[in-house]
Order: C-alpha cells, then sequence, then structure tokens
C-alpha cells in the first residue's frame, strides 16, 4: 500500500483576483492562494484522498502564507522548497462577465519555476499511486529537468502517470518551445486531462474528436478526458467515447480553478476503479460527477480553499435530476411532464 494517493509537482502562487472596486473607482484584488497542481490536489483531499506537493516558494510573506494554506487543507508539504532569492510567483487575473479570464504572470523569476532537481525527493515518488504534473514546471530548464526526473523515479516505482498541458502562452519563450513540452508530456502520460482550445492548439483540428483521434495515433494514452467549458466534457478510453452535460450555473463569478476541480475529480475515479477497469458507465459518472463539481467552483473565488466534498457534489447532482434536466449520450434532456 502506497502511503499517497496523489503527488503533484509543479507551480504554487498567488491568484489576485477582482473583487469589486474602490471607492475612488479602482479594482480590488484579492490574494487568493492558487496554482493548477495543488487545486487538483486539494480536490482530492477533499474527496478523502492523501496527497503531497513538491515545489517551490519564496522566502516572503506569500510563500510563508501558501505552506500555511496547503497545510490547512491537508496537502503534504514535506518537499516544499523556500528559495531564499526568488520570489513567490505572482498572477493577476482579469475576469470577463462570461467568467473567462486572462492572466498576467509576475514570474521573472518566480521562486516556482528555480526548483532544481536535487531538491526533488525520489522517496516521496516511489511512495504514490499517482504522480500528477503540468507544463508550467517545463518552462525553464532548470525546473524541466527536476520534473522530468520526477516522471522518471515515479514511473519506476509503477505510479500512473497523470498530466494537464494547461497551456499559458505568456510564460512561455516561444509556442514551439511549448508544443515541445507537451509533446513530451503526452509521451509520458497515462491520464491525459486537456482542454478544448488546447487539443485544437496542439493538433491544428478544429473538431474535438478529430484532434483526439490525431492525438491517439501518435501517443499511447489509456485515458483521454476533455474539458469543453459550457458544453460539457468527454472521455476517450480504448474504443469508447462518453460524453457529459455540463452544469451550468446562474450565480458563476469566474472560471479559475474549474478544469483544476474537474481533473482532480478524474483522478479520484482512477484510484477507485484503477486505470484498466473503467466501462461506459463509470466513465459517464466520472464525467457527470467531475463536471458538477466544476460547476460549483465556478461560483466561489480561490478554488484552492473552498473546493466542494462529496455530498456537495452529489447534492448538484441530485438538483439538478429533480428539475427535470438529466443527460443522454451527452446532450441535456429536459423532461416533459
Amino acid at each position: 500500500m502506497k502511503k499517497f494517493d496523489v503527488v503533484a509537482l509543479g507551480e504554487l502562487l498567488i491568484d489576485f483576483t477582482e473583487n469589486g472596486t474602490s471607492a475612488q473607482g479602482n479594482p480590488i484584488y484579492e490574494a487568493n492562494p492558487g496554482g493548477a497542481p495543488c487545486n487538483v490536489l486539494s480536490m482530492l483531499t477533499k474527496l478523502g484522498r492523501k496527497t503531497a506537493f513538491i515545489g517551490k516558494v519564496g522566502q516572503d510573506i506569500f510563500g510563508n502564507r501558501l505552506r500555511t494554506v496547503l497545510e490547512e487543507v491537508g496537502i503534504d508539504t514535506s518537499n516544499l522548497v523556500t528559495d531564499g532569492e526568488a520570489r513567490t510567483t505572482l498572477a493577476f487575473v482579469e475576469t470577463f462577465p462570461d467568467g473567462d479570464r486572462d492572466f498576467s504572470f509576475y514570474r521573472n523569476p518566480g521562486a516556482d519555476m528555480m526548483l532544481a532537481e536535487e531538491e526533488v525527493d525520489t522517496e516521496l515518488l516511489k511512495d504514490t499511486a499517482v504522480f500528477h504534473f503540468g507544463t508550467l514546471s517545463m518552462t525553464h530548464e532548470g525546473v524541466r529537468s527536476a520534473t522530468k526526473k520526477a516522471i522518471a523515479a515515479a514511473k519506476e516505482a509503477g505510479a500512473v502517470i497523470s498530466f494537464d498541458p494547461n497551456l499559458r502562452e505568456p510564460l512561455w519563450k516561444s509556442l514551439d518551445d511549448a508544443r515541445e513540452q507537451v509533446a513530451y508530456g503526452l509521451s509520458q502520460c497515462d491520464v491525459l486531462k486537456i482542454s478544448d482550445n488546447e487539443i485544437q492548439w496542439f493538433t491544428g483540428e478544429e473538431d474535438y474528436d478529430a484532434g483526439i483521434c490525431r492525438l491517439r495515433a501518435q501517443y499511447d494514452i489509456p485515458l483521454i478526458v476533455l474539458s469543453m467549458g459550457k458544453e460539457g466534457s468527454r472521455a476517450y478510453y480504448k474504443d469508447l467515447r462518453v460524453e457529459a452535460a455540463p452544469f451550468l450555473q446562474e450565480k458563476t463569478i469566474e472560471t479559475t480553478g474549474a478544469g483544476d476541480t474537474f481533473g482532480g475529480c478524474c483522478l479520484n475515479y482512477v484510484l477507485e476503479y484503477g486505470l484498466h477497469n473503467f466501462d461506459e458507465a463509470k466513465l459517464k459518472e466520472m464525467l457527470t460527477f467531475a463536471n458538477a463539481a466544476a460547476s460549483i467552483i465556478t461560483t466561489r473565488k480561490g478554488a484552492l480553499r473552498v473546493m466542494p466534498d462529496k455530498e456537495e457534489i452529489q447534492g448538484q447532482i441530485e438538483e439538478n435530476i429533480q428539475s427535470g434536466k438529466h443527460c443522454v449520450a451527452g446532450k441535456p434532456i429536459v423532461t416533459v411532464q
């Protein structure tokens, strides 16, 4: 039995999100703990999984606060390193009326990109069922080597490798460099969580199915989950293609962390059933649960600290059913009385 269900490596930062305006008409920003890998871990921890994070923060007020927050939500921080020179990475998030976002990063350098190969605790990676990573820990050479070392150690220990490209264009020197590192991630993973715009960008195919088909022709990835925002989600597994409708919220504030919440829920199902034991019903259940969780997080600010628990997610699903809406073949059906 492994000590941890999921260990993740990557960025841990402060997301400054808009929270109203001052009396002078200036935007007010709230400092929320963030970073995709830890959002994933927080969701898993809320579902009762044991998690740990590998990363780096600055020796500053934000770094200290982030460490405290991870400990508060139950994520192991034994391999969270403190950098004495680089400051904790900051991101300012502009939210549009429909909940979509634009990011401005302060990360040149940021502590998260300073994680060195020798600072990765391989003993941690030998003791996890799943290892999760993204590409923000592959934007620069030092942390890229650290990430690749972690992947190799986890694979050698028999862990399931989970990858979310989480493309953030402003953080790359060039999109060619980004494409190369995404391709590396695809070549290593057993579970891929990818968004609609990422599959279009990487494959050049506007049609999602065509893009996934192109991807699967080149990479042997047992389970691919595709998040499509307001269109719901799909899972591709063996010869199955399963789709689930979204849970659209009238109270959506922003979408920060929704994809991570979705991805964390999918990994929970991988842990529950095993990577090789899915069928159509289980995939549909997984997507429905993950969609419901992601919809809840869009009504809250600061995903990492406010992840929904299982009861809340099940309640959202029940509410959807009772309102007369349910999902067949990925399309919402309204029951006529």
